[in-house]
């Protein structure tokens, strides 16, 4: 893909206003409002056929909560490197809906092999995409192209030529009224929604900055097996390599990333920063850092502190907290809370009993879809995935990365046409660990 480094013809002022408008909307354009006798019911009752692309874990957990939302919808197709993560993730899928009547995955239609997406995507009309997130940009390019609707997990690329594609992609999804869900879902979790309510009617002034936060003890590990080739290793052992999964501050941390975006309403201009490895430092550990912190500042002058961490036995904690001129706003899980500055409570949500977003996602893409809605998170989703793309660039270089040096940036994790044969886009130094990035010296754009 081409650079459009210059001869846009668009101002930075341009720029900036059209990068806050579309924060602002994102909002409002993933719960969007259907007057249900004005609309047309484009799929009336018809069964919409439904395909998942990426058998893990979180597949399978879209897949249960994709087939509860709607009364008329049907698994066809499922895809996945493994055969042995399809079978078990259609097992689990069975076991969880309590019956099958939904499940109708013929044999034929169980596709295994780095081809097997198109095949499963070209028998849907709904397509989930929950691979590792390295293989988004060409999965969710071509359900657009072919005219599918979309759930894609987050984050949506792990490399800026991905982003571009996902904005190119999303772009013609909105011109033909294809609804896009991206799994931000705290895009559709009332706490985070009644915040924003507050924030919409001045409650706390304007953010002037803020901190945000996934500190935690880590993930998985799948240890290398016998007869693996490196390839295979790297695919089982996805979260540690940067081609498929991009570092935890953009697998994980992209979360709380994108609510500073939503909250202030803008994408930040530049990013600095530092990490490191010095816990999560063996062999099956990749190349990823385990620890993270960054600045970022906005076009409004707002700076947010992000900081995510993969070390045990240290303070957990995943949530934000941001500052207003009038008072404070802080968001974590069921829960936000505004103040202001004298420490009075200006707001409170409690939601222990509120809807789970990762359902309600599923229920307002099927309510859109039936209903004539286009809902459109491609662009946000591929926004905050470049904001923390950018975050890793700069812990990764210890340089100050510019938001329009990150878009240009073509340097390419995810190779295309990737088979068995190829190999692994990043390879084992001669002790078995990997190369690490290293600030001062590692190219990040």
């Amino acid at each position: 893909m081409k650079n459009n480094k210059k001869g846009t013809g668009v101002s930075e002022n341009s720029r900036r206003n059209f990068v806050k408008s579309t924060a602002l909307l994102s909002g409002a354009m993933v719960l969007p409002t259907f007057q249900m006798g004005a609309m047309v019911n484009v799929f009336n009752d018809k069964k919409l056929k439904l395909a998942v692309v990426g058998c893990g874990g979180r597949g399978t957990g879209a897949v249960v909560q994709a087939l509860k939302a709607d009364d008329n919808v049907e698994l066809v197709a499922m895809a996945d490197a493994f055969e042995d993560r399809l079978k078990s993730s259609l097992t689990n899928i069975a076991k969880a809906m309590g019956e099958t009547k939904k499940i109708n995955v013929k044999e034929e239609h169980q596709f295994v092999g780095f081809d097997a997406a198109e095949k499963a995507i070209d028998l849907a009309d709904v397509v989930i995409l929950a691979t590792p997130p390295g293989f988004r940009p060409q999965h969710f390019e071509y359900a657009i192209n072919n005219g599918k609707h979309v759930f894609m997990e987050k984050p949506v690329a792990t490399d800026v030529p991905g982003i571009r594609r996902v904005l190119a992609a999303g772009k013609k999804a909105k011109e033909n009224k294809l609804n896009v869900v991206v799994g931000l879902q705290r895009h559709y979790q009332d706490s985070y929604l009644a915040a924003l309510e507050q924030l919409k009617q001045d409650k706390i002034g304007k953010i002037v900055s803020g901190q945000v936060y996934w500190n935690s003890r880590g993930v998985w590990v799948r240890e290398r097996q016998p007869q693996q080739t490196e390839l295979e290793y790297q695919m089982r052992n996805w979260y540690y390599f940067n081609w498929l999964c991009g570092d935890h501050i953009l697998e994980q941390h992209i979360h709380n990333i994108d609510v500073a975006n939503w909250f202030i309403g803008e994408y930040p201009i530049s990013a600095q920063g530092m990490g490191g490895r010095q816990v999560r430092t063996g062999k099956d550990h990749g190349e990823i850092f385990d620890h993270h912190f960054v600045e970022y500042t906005y076009p409004s002058g707002a700076v947010v502190a992000s900081q995510c961490r993969h070390q045990p036995e240290t303070m957990s904690k995943v949530a934000e907290f941001f500052q207003g001129t009038k008072g404070t706003v802080s968001t974590k899980g069921d829960t936000a809370e505004l103040k202001d500055w004298n420490g009075n409570t200006l707001f409170e949500h409690r939601g222990k009993d509120d809807p789970n977003p990762y359902e309600v996602e599923h229920v307002k893409l099927f309510e859109s879809i039936r209903n004539g809605g286009v809902i459109s998170n491609a662009e946000n989703g591929a926004k905050s995935t470049l904001t923390a793309i950018m975050g890793r660039m700069a812990t990764y270089s210890g340089k100050v990365i510019k938001w329009d040096e990150a878009l240009n940036s073509d340097l390419l994790l995810v190779p295309d046409n990737m088979t068995w044969d190829s190999p692994a886009p990043v390879q084992p130094l001669a002790d078995g660990t990997y190369a690490i990035p290293t600030p001062g010296k590692t190219v990040v754009v």
